[in-house]
Formats: C-alpha cells, sequence, structure tokens
C-alpha cells in the first residue's frame, strides 16, 4: 500500500490545496490512501472550508481510502473548550468531528496526531490513553517495537530539530517520522509518501519525491 499523509493544517486552506494538487491524480489508483493527521483547524475564518474539502475527499473516495484522525483542536472543539472558527461551531462538522478515529495502522506504520505511549510496545493501542494520541509533548525519539515506525503531526519539525529554519520532514534514524511543517510560518504544508511493507518514507515536493534521511543532527 502506498499511503501519503498530511497534518497540521491549521485552517491554512491555500497551503492544502497546493499539497494536495501534487498528488490528487495519485488517489485514484487503488493501492494508494491519504491519511491525515489532524489539527484541521485553528479558530480561523476558513477553518470551514479545509473541513468541507476533507469531507468532500471521503464522499468522493470513501472513508477508508481518505482516513481523517483527530487532532487536539478538534477535540477541544468536540469537548466544548474552543470553536471550529472564532465565531461559532457548526453542529454537523461537531458531530463529524466527533467520529475521527485517533490511529490509523498499515502494515507496521502507526499514523497518529502526536503520538503513542511508547513504553507499552505491542499493547500500546490498550495502553496509550486518549490525551497521549492528541497531545504528546514532548517528541519522543528513538527506537520503537521491532521495526514499527510512528508517523506524527502536532510538534513542529523546527522545534523538534531544534532549527528555526527547518520546516521539513524530521526522520531520527530510528523509528519516527514528524511532519508539522508549522505551517503558519513555513506557508507550506509536508507530504510523506509511504510505501508501508517495504517501509521507505519519502518527501513530496514539486521537484519530485525524496528519499528522507535521519536529520543531520540526530
Amino acid at each position: 500500500m502506498i499511503i501519503y499523509c498530511l497534518s497540521d493544517i491549521h485552517g491554512y486552506y491555500s497551503a492544502f490545496v497546493d499539497a494536495l494538487e501534487l498528488i490528487i491524480d495519485q488517489l485514484e489508483k487503488d493501492n494508494t490512501k491519504l491519511v491525515l493527521l489532524g489539527d484541521y483547524i485553528h479558530g480561523g475564518k476558513e477553518d470551514y472550508k479545509v473541513l468541507d474539502k476533507i469531507i468532500k475527499l471521503q464522499y468522493k473516495y470513501g472513508r477508508d481510502k481518505i482516513i481523517a484522525l483527530l487532532g487536539n483542536h478538534e477535540e477541544a472543539v468536540c469537548e466544548g473548550r474552543s470553536l471550529i472558527s472564532n465565531e461559532y461551531s457548526d453542529e454537523k462538522y461537531i458531530n463529524w468531528l466527533m467520529n475521527l478515529p485517533r490511529y490509523y495502522v498499515e502494515d507496521k506504520t502507526i499514523f497518529v496526531h502526536a503520538g503513542i505511549d511508547e513504553e507499552a510496545e505491542d499493547m500500546w493501542k490498550y495502553g496509550t490513553g486518549d490525551y497521549i494520541f492528541t497531545e504528546k509533548y514532548p517528541a519522543e525519539l528513538g527506537e520503537f517495537y521491532e521495526d514499527y515506525k510512528i508517523v506524527a503531526g502536532h510538534i513542529g519539525t523546527a522545534e523538534i530539530s531544534k532549527n528555526p529554519t527547518f520546516h521539513n520532514i524530521f526522520f531520527d534514524g530510528k523509528s519516527h517520522y514528524y511532519i508539522d511543517s508549522t505551517v503558519q510560518d513555513s506557508g507550506f504544508i509536508n507530504i510523506l509518501k509511504v510505501y508501508t511493507q517495504k517501509q521507505k518514507y519519502y518527501e513530496v515536493t514539486k521537484n519530485g519525491e525524496f528519499l528522507i534521511e535521519p536529520y543531520k543532527n540526530c
């Protein structure tokens, strides 16, 4: 299976559309999926446009092909701690948000918004609390259980790399890929391409696909 993965759109509709344009033709193929890791909204005026785009993609291709996960911003809306936009939250969107899963697994790649309880090892599905799936902080690095890889957003790669100018996909050389580009600063959304059976991970850009190497300071 080939999975394209995006995260942390934060209401930046144009950046979301720009990213989708690079991969949308690939979604017509049977062996491809799109996994979105959450934080689609951020209390801005284009939040609903982002949600509408995702919902339309699910309607066209099916929820089994367009998989949208729950992020901490969506969870805050579901719990009444935040609004979808600065003015109001439409009930029909809240119902959609409340049905979003917290993680997705394909072969040995785990997709999640923030992270999992890695100490639970092969019992992580049961040992990870809801808060960890959407709010885990700081980013965990190093070796996880067996050959599993974890793909997450939530924390900007500039913060993880400790390099304020780095917004590309961060790989620790072990088990973790972080893809949050901090779109409000970078102006773009990272695209991760995963060949799940081979465990090959590529960064997709307008200039092509590039195998992701460990961050140089790992």
